[in-house]
């Protein structure tokens, strides 16, 4: 009996250990077979040859303490030219002696070490790719390649506005330039690689994922961003796709750290590769440009005034008797199109407006009073630190206004400020409160549009306002100093 229990106890326990061996095996046997990661290896060793070493010198003044025969220069460095201790001379400040003159030195120079970064040959006579930044006030360019051979380079050209930059070598023998892709190709996700000089270690390779194209960070470009892990020094290497082709340039990183943190920036190789067919051929960029400043165009907004969609680059100011202002461009425009291109984010306009050849006649649809509107424009030439300017309105004061429901008291603007700021109509706002207040609307703010109807004066204004549909924002054209602002308001029920 004793032992009947004990067989019966033991064979509970194996089939109890059958089961949960059973448990621990389904998952496995269900699971579906875990794809292999990529090598990599055949991809580095055909793109490794083309990556350069760069790295820079500069000449800067030695201060020779002491070397003018004036055993006080050393003080002067830090208490300013006019320190004396009391020697012999005319009295200087603060009552001290001023020593004579002493005969200058000749100011002596060194040269000192200035940087490293990375480039990439893009042909096989020796052109290569590299940041701009990297090669910024260098005295001497040496590239060193992948097998040890070092060279003196020339800076073809460079553009600050891209960061991109070209130097050259004089070589022609073992140069295996890289292969140009199409960054337009690439989706979230895809394996990229690196390959650069991280704190100057010479040909390292790092590898990660697209994480976005596009990424807009408000300047000239759209940069690729990834998680390729990407240092001080991998500035100017290529970021390559797994067909062994350059679809952009490591640029820049976001940290906190001045190190890698996840989040690098590159530009795409195409429209770096537009910047270098200029500077092969004259050494610098023209781009041109149609004299408008522009803004983004919010949800809120594209609503108010008919768009189907907050896309085009918002125009907050006409430079006068600029190109654009010839053309009949308005501040207050929503400019939609380009030769014919979208303009989705309100940054593409300057992009696309830069690639023209200043002189050239272009299509220009604008987005005004509900409707499309096709001008033509005649590109300029932007010149560095162009900048347009127009006198800013006064505040002129008048008697109290009433205040309407979007929380404005307005006046009539005069004939004088009109002319001024270049306007037909508008009204001057006197006092904002309640939804006009914390729209960021204030006292001297002069209103030009509500919706799609030009304001003229403050009694047409306010009746425009007492129709207004009180369960939608209004969008009102706003002018402030030289900058004109759509801002949407909440009309009080």
């Amino acid at each position: 009996m004793h032992i009947d229990k004990v067989s019966h106890r033991f064979l509970r326990l194996i089939a109890a250990a059958a089961a949960a061996i059973s448990l621990l095996q389904a998952p496995v046997a269900m699971a579906q077979p875990v794809a292999g990661l990529p090598d990599f290896t055949q991809i580095v060793e055909k793109t490794d040859p083309a990556v350069v070493n760069i790295r820079t010198t500069a000449t800067v003044p030695v201060r020779n303490f002491g070397g003018n025969g004036d055993p006080y220069d050393m003080f002067r460095w830090f208490f300013g030219p006019d320190f004396n201790p009391g020697g012999q001379g005319a009295p200087g400040p603060r009552g001290r002696q001023q020593q004579p003159q002493q005969p200058q030195a000749p100011q002596e120079e060194r040269t000192v070490p200035r940087g490293v970064g990375s480039g990439f040959f893009i042909s096989n006579d020796g052109y290569i790719l590299t940041n701009a930044h990297v090669v910024d006030e260098a005295t001497d360019i040496f590239v060193t390649l992948s097998d040890g051979r070092e060279f003196k380079a020339k800076l073809i050209g460079s553009d600050a506005r891209t960061d991109v930059a070209l130097v050259k070598i004089d070589s022609d023998q073992n140069i295996t330039p890289l292969d140009i892709g199409d960054p337009k190709l690439l989706r979230k996700g895809q394996w990229v690689l690196a390959i650069g000089s991280p704190f100057g270690l010479e040909s390292t390779v790092t590898a990660g994922i697209v994480s976005a194209t596009g990424r807009d960070t408000g300047e000239y470009l759209p940069f690729i961003q990834t998680d390729v892990a990407v240092n001080p020094g991998n500035s100017g290497g290529p970021l390559i796709n797994l067909n062994g082709e350059v679809v952009g340039i490591n640029s820049q990183i976001i940290s906190r750290s001045g190190g890698f943190m996840g989040i690098s920036l590159a530009i795409p190789i195409d429209e770096a590769m537009q910047v270098v067919d200029q500077l092969r051929a004259t050494g610098h960029v023209t781009r041109g440009r149609i004299g408008v400043q522009i803004g983004e165009v919010s949800k809120e907004v594209a609503d108010a005034i008919g768009l189907s969609k907050a896309e085009g680059a918002l125009v907050s100011m006409v430079e006068p008797d600029g190109p654009a202002d010839k053309a009949g461009v308005e501040a207050g425009d929503v400019i939609i199109k380009f030769n014919k291109q979208p303009i989705t984010r309100w940054s593409d306009l300057p992009r696309i407006v830069g690639q023209v050849k200043p002189g050239t006649e272009s299509s220009l649809e604008v987005w005004r009073k509900g409707r499309a509107r096709t001008l033509k424009v005649t590109v300029a030439q932007m010149e560095d630190g162009n900048a347009a300017a127009t006198d800013s309105e006064s505040t002129e004061s008048a008697a109290p206004a009433q205040t309407n429901a979007l929380g404005l008291a307005v006046t009539e603007l005069t004939a004088e400020a009109r002319e001024r700021l270049r306007v037909r109509g508008g009204v001057l706002v006197q006092s904002a409160e309640g939804a006009a207040a914390s729209a960021g609307l204030t006292q001297g703010d002069v209103i030009l549009a509500l919706n799609d109807q030009d304001v003229t004066s403050p009694s047409q204004f306010n009746q425009l306002v007492s129709g207004l549909d009180t369960s939608r924002a209004a969008a009102l054209l706003v002018r402030r100093g030289d900058q004109t602002q759509w801002v949407a308001v909440q009309p009080a029920k």
